[in-house]
């Protein structure tokens, strides 16, 4: 077991979960709101920092501002390219005491911010400003779940480096709460059904405009109350799901149409960092072969820099 890898049993955080995830949504809308598209909604994104998740610089008009939680301190960090800041702290509150926050210090920096108000896929989508629920915050926990994201991001941007076809960054996306890196094989898919919770079709249909092969890390829910690893495909080849992968503990769920892979699987192995490669390069493996990629043209062949 190693210790740099957290136990994070859904259970004993899952409403600190629902609060973080919606508290997630509030931040990201901001960046959604002042950033230019960018496909995918890659411009949407949060990312991992080494104190928590950031929403990187934000323009708006002639100035950015940038908003970043830090899970060590547990302060939400406003702060804008002409040297003022604000924050606020992390600690047990409402959703509406937050959004009420982030939008006050927004506007006392200069930032008049709207954004919509409805989170996104999730089922209850009661407006930030009038839920009243969802108001716990276990800083230990919200600190070990930011150290698995740690360790996730490290190991997704090595498997990232094997791959010279378009591929995303490494990015946290708040909607689904979740860290993912997505491969791209070259060609469009068909249109995707869409029926994402509380998303509109077209948001999710540009998003897989093309063929992927997606893999993430995920803290779980009530559907699915554990932490795990996935990999998927859309659209998906046949046979997909029967192929063979690494390491043992994964295994392809017929309900969710994706590969998965527990996180304590990884985390109690000898070598978390190669058990998770090897679920991430065979299961991409199983999307590119069975769905027909380029391999020879998308992946890296040989070390960069060269050495030797």
């Amino acid at each position: 077991m190693s210790p740099s890898w957290p136990s994070i049993p859904y259970e004993d955080w899952k409403d600190t979960c629902a609060t973080l995830h919606r508290w997630t949504q509030i931040v990201g809308k901001v960046r959604l709101r002042g950033s230019p598209w960018v496909n995918h909604s890659w411009h949407a994104t949060l990312y991992v920092t080494s104190r928590g998740l950031s929403t990187s610089s934000i323009p708006f008009g002639g100035r950015t501002v940038d908003i970043d939680f830090d899970f060590i301190d547990h302060r939400l960090g406003i702060r804008a390219s002409d040297g003022s800041e604000k924050s606020v702290a992390l600690e047990p509150k409402t959703v509406a005491e937050l959004y009420r926050e982030v939008l006050q210090n927004l506007s006392d920096l200069g930032f008049e911010v709207r954004i919509h108000r409805r989170p996104n896929e999730i089922e209850d989508a009661t407006p930030f400003d009038e839920d009243r629920v969802h108001g716990s915050y276990d800083p230990d926990s919200a600190h070990r779940f930011w150290l698995s994201l740690v360790q996730a991001d490290r190991v997704f941007k090595q498997f990232r480096s094997r791959f010279v076809g378009k591929a995303s960054p490494v990015h946290f996306f708040w909607g689904s709460f979740d860290l993912a890196v997505t491969r791209f094989s070259g060609r469009r898919a068909p249109l995707h059904p869409g029926g994402v919770p509380n998303l509109p079709d077209w948001v999710t249909r540009e998003a897989y405009s093309h063929e992927v092969s997606s893999c993430g890390f995920w803290p779980g829910n009530e559907k699915f109350p554990r932490p795990a690893f996935y990999s998927y495909a859309y659209p998906e080849p046949e046979g997909f799901g029967k192929q063979g992968v690494k390491p043992e503990a994964a295994f392809y769920s017929e309900d969710w149409r994706e590969f998965f892979l527990p996180y304590d699987a990884v985390r109690d192995a000898p070598d978390p960092d190669a058990t998770l490669l090897d679920f991430l390069e065979t299961t991409y493996a199983a999307a590119a072969n069975r769905g027909g990629w380029d391999r020879d043209t998308l992946e890296v062949k040989d070390p960069w820099p060269p050495r030797g």
